[in-house]
C-alpha cells in the first residue's frame, strides 16, 4: 500500500480548497457556531465478471447508497455527538453474496459524549474522554478501523481515553463492545428491514496505542496492543476467539523530493474454536504480519509518489494449532484492493510484492495504480480471503496477479467528487487449478461512485 503518512498527504492536497465556499446543512440551516451539521451521500455502482468466489455464479452486480447524518454539540470542555448511517443496495443477482457489508439501515452508529482538556497537563497536551458508540480508527487501521470503502462501518460501544503532548507523545485506551450489524439473514438484507445494531459482552475489543512522531530522521513510531475475546451466544455461535495482538511501527512521512517508508510488524496469539459448533475443540493460535513500503515523492506539478510494498499474513498450515492471521476489524482498501463486491485479497494467508504510483496533480483530481503478484502464505489453506483451497498443497502457493487503480475528481470542489475503481485479478496457480475453483476467467471488477458532502 501507500504509506498511511503517504495517503494523508495526497488526500489532503487533492481535496484543495477552493474560492468559492460550498453548500454545507449547516450554514443552510442557519445552525449556531457551536453545533456542527454535516453529512454525505454516496451513491455506487459495481460490476464483477469471472467470479472467484466457489459456489456462485459468474457475474454481479450491485448499486449501493450510503447517506450519513453527523450532529455535534460543543460547550467548554464538552460534546455531545451523534451520526446515523443508512446503507442500502440493490442486488439484482438473487445468488449474489449480499451481507452486512452492504446492508444497515437506519443506524446510529455514533452516540456519545465526550470531554476535553487542553494545556492541563501542560504546554500543548491534549487529554480527552469519550463514553458511547462512536467509530474507531487506530493506528495503521489495520487491526481496528471504521471502513469507509465499504458500505457499512464498523461501530463500536464503550469507553475511550486519548492523551498527547508533544515532548511526550500520544497514549490511546480503549475498551469498547464491537457493534453486531442486524439484521444478518439473507431474506432482511434483500428487505432492507430496519432492526437495531446489538452490542454485548459476548464480543470485547480492548488495548492500548502509543505513538511518537518528531524523532531523528522525521520518523513517528508506535506500539500497540489489542486485546480481542468473544464467545458464542444463544443466536450466534462464535469460533470463541481469544486473542491478543501486539504491533510495532516505524514510519517516515512522504515530502516532496524525499525518500519514506514504512514498517509494521504484528504479532498474534491466544486460542480459538476449530468450528462453530459448540463442541468444537479449541486449538493455539500463533500468526503474525509483516507491511513494509519504501517510496519517493518527486518534485513538480504531478507531484507523483512512486512505491514498492511487501505484504505476508500467516496462513493455516498442517502443524497443530491455528496459524491463520486474523486482522480483526481492519480495513483493507489501503492495502490490497477494494472491498464491496470484490474484496478478494484480506490479510490473511497472503504474501504479495507490488508496486505503486500515486499523483495528484491538482486540487480536483488524484489517482493511484497497483501491480501485485500473489502468493498463498501456506499452499494447504485457503487463499486469502477468497474461498479457494487446495488442502494437498499440490496447486502450489503462487496465486496470480492483481492490477488495480483508483481515480478521484472533484466535479463541484468540496461538494460533488466522482471516483472509479478498476481491478484486474489474473488468475494463475492456486486460483486456476485448485479442486474448488471456479471454471471462469480472469476476475474484473469496476466502480462508479458520487459523493455528495453537504
Amino acid at each position: 500500500m501507500m504509506s498511511v503518512s503517504g495517503s494523508t498527504l495526497f488526500a489532503a492536497e487533492a481535496a484543495g480548497v477552493d474560492a468559492q465556499k460550498p453548500f454545507t446543512l449547516h450554514d443552510f440551516l442557519d445552525a449556531p457556531d457551536g453545533l456542527k451539521i454535516a453529512g454525505t451521500a454516496r451513491l455506487r455502482q459495481e460490476a464483477l465478471q469471472g467470479q472467484f468466489r466457489p459456489g456462485f455464479e459468474e457475474d454481479d452486480v450491485l448499486t449501493s447508497l450510503r447517506t450519513m447524518l453527523l450532529m455535534e454539540w460543543r460547550h467548554g470542555a464538552w460534546r455531545i455527538g451523534g451520526e446515523l448511517y443508512d446503507s442500502r443496495s440493490w442486488n439484482t443477482d438473487d445468488t449474489g453474496p449480499l451481507t452486512t457489508g452492504e446492508v444497515n439501515t437506519l443506524e446510529p452508529v455514533q452516540a456519545f459524549v465526550g470531554w476535553e482538556s487542553h494545556e492541563g497537563f501542560g504546554k500543548g497536551s491534549l487529554a480527552s474522554l469519550q463514553a458511547g458508540r462512536f467509530v474507531l480508527n487506530l493506528g495503521s487501521r489495520r487491526l481496528v478501523a471504521a471502513d469507509d470503502y465499504r458500505n457499512t462501518t464498523n461501530g463500536y460501544t464503550g469507553l475511550r481515553a486519548d492523551f498527547s503532548r508533544p515532548d511526550v507523545g500520544s497514549v490511546t485506551l480503549y475498551y469498547v463492545l464491537p457493534q453486531e450489524r442486524l439484521p444478518s439473514d439473507l431474506q432482511s438484507l434483500r428487505d432492507m428491514d430496519v432492526r437495531l445494531d446489538d452490542e454485548s459482552s459476548a464480543q470485547k475489543l480492548w488495548g492500548v496505542l502509543a505513538a511518537k512522531s518528531g524523532l531523528p530522521g522525521r520518523l513517528t513510531a508506535e506500539l500497540g496492543y489489542v486485546g480481542f475475546d468473544e464467545s458464542d451466544r444463544p443466536d450466534r455461535p462464535s469460533r470463541d476467539r481469544l486473542l491478543s495482538s501486539f504491533s510495532g511501527r516505524v514510519m517516515r512521512d512522504a515530502a516532496p523530493g524525499k525518500w519514506d517508508f514504512e514498517l509494521e510488524y504484528i504479532h498474534q496469539s491466544g486460542s480459538n474454536s476449530t468450528g462453530l459448533a459448540a463442541s468444537a475443540p479449541r486449538a493455539d493460535a500463533a500468526a503474525h504480519f509483516v507491511h513494509a513500503d519504501v517510496g519517493r515523492s518527486f518534485t513538480g506539478n504531478w507531484r507523483a509518489r512512486l512505491s514498492m510494498e511487501y505484504d505476508i499474513a500467516t496462513g493455516d498450515g498442517t502443524a497443530p494449532g491455528n496459524a491463520r492471521f486474523d486482522t480483526l476489524f481492519g480495513m483493507r482498501r489501503a492495502d490490497l484492493g477494494p472491498a464491496g463486491i470484490y474484496a478478494a485479497l484480506g490479510r490473511t494467508n497472503i504474501e504479495t510484492v507490488g508496486l505503486r504510483l500515486e499523483i495528484a496533480p491538482s486540487s480536483r483530481f488524484d489517482a493511484f495504480a497497483t501491480y501485485h503478484a500473489l502468493w498463498a502464505e501456506d499452499a494447504t489453506d485457503s487463499f486469502s480471503t477468497t474461498g479457494i483451497r487446495d488442502a494437498s498443497g499440490a496447486s502450489g502457493r503462487f496465486a496470480g496477479h492483481q492490477i488495480d487503480t483508483r481515480l478521484r475528481y472533484w466535479l463541484i470542489p468540496q461538494q460533488l467528487r466522482a471516483e472509479f475503481n478498476g481491478t484486474w485479478l489474473i488468475k494463475e496457480g492456486l486460483t486456476r487449478d485448485a479442486p474448488n475453483a471456479p471454471p471462469y476467467g480472469d476476475t474484473l471488477y469496476g466502480s462508479l461512485a458520487l459523493t455528495l458532502s453537504f
